[in-house]
């Protein structure tokens, strides 16, 4: 018996040791050595002309207080070329930060929308010493949508799109009370929720099962920002929302796999449109079949927005 114990309790510091590593390497602050961290802008990139166009724009810097924690939160502004009513809110994916997505804002940009990129929590400028996975980040990006009405009136006309964990938290914000101004949303390439992120993750990096592991990080992140990875589900989310959604997804995406997209979409109750893009990795599909792309978006947002 005491042998026995003593292995069962070298077997709980081990996860939970476990569970801490792992815990730093998907959640904490951090530079993640499996994303691709080059933000150098190439020539022969087939979103050479947008990115460039980003980064050589003149941009307004914003300032918002995260919902939870009290955190300082920083966004880039850029007004477009003429007065409109139409603004973009951008979220990004994991690991990166608005300085990431130079190629959508210029896709928007084109199509006349003014563009708001936030810094998440934890990531690019602003603070924070977590990735939220866009749980808690839903509750700021209210904040910046009604920071956005508060700049550009009442009459604004707001449409939220996002890649990868940015595509999970344009979902996860659907199913909060959202102001009247967000007409719509577009998701690019999101997880159906964390817990099915990290398990189809820990399986394909480290070649580890769910159990114990999964639920003992989770756990531990309930420990340190107040939920679970269950909890931070945009399939969930979607079932409640009522607002037009064009979910977007690669159809060889091998990081969030192209499975997830089908469920999201049955899921959700409103006006809906399904793209997926054969032969485009993950969010890539812009860069991959960039007429259909962006063909795509206008026609859904032209039944949407005046």
């Amino acid at each position: 018996m005491i042998g026995l114990a003593v292995v069962l309790g070298v077997a709980v510091v081990a996860d939970i040791a476990a569970g801490y590593y792992f815990y730093n390497v998907a959640v904490a602050r951090g530079k993640k050595t499996f994303i691709n961290n080059d933000s150098r802008i190439e020539k022969h990139d087939p979103q050479y002309r947008e990115k460039t166009w980003y980064a050589n724009a003149k941009k307004l810097t914003w300032h918002e207080t995260s919902a939870t924690d009290n955190l300082k939160l920083v966004a880039n502004y850029v007004p477009a070329a003429k007065k409109t009513t139409k603004t973009v809110v951008i979220a990004h994916g994991f690991g990166g930060s608005s300085e990431r997505m130079g190629a959508y804002a210029g896709l928007f940009h084109d199509l006349g929308y003014n563009v708001l990129l936030p810094d998440d929590r934890g990531s690019g400028q602003s603070q924070g010493n977590y990735i939220g996975y866009g749980w808690p980040d839903r509750l700021d990006y209210i904040k910046w949508i009604k920071q956005v009405i508060k700049h550009n009136g009442r009459d604004s006309q707001i449409v939220l799109f996002g890649t990868s964990m940015g595509g999970a938290t344009t979902m996860m914000v659907s199913g909060e009370k959202t102001p009247v101004q967000l007409k719509a949303y577009i998701e690019d390439c999101g997880y159906t929720s964390v817990y099915d992120e990290i398990v189809y993750k820990a399986k394909q990096m480290y070649h580890l099962p769910e159990y114990p592991l999964v639920p003992t990080v989770s756990a531990i992140n309930k420990l340190k920002n107040g939920y679970t990875f269950k909890q931070a589900s945009a399939l969930n989310q979607v079932k409640k929302n009522h607002k037009p959604m064009l979910f977007i997804h690669g159809g060889n995406d091998d990081f969030v796999p192209t499975r997830m997209v089908y469920p999201l979409y049955r899921a959700d109750r409103g006006p809906k449109q399904l793209l997926v893009v054969k032969g485009a990795a993950h969010a890539a599909s812009f860069a991959h079949a960039p007429k259909l792309y962006t063909q795509t978006i206008r026609n859904f947002l032209a039944r949407y927005l005046n």
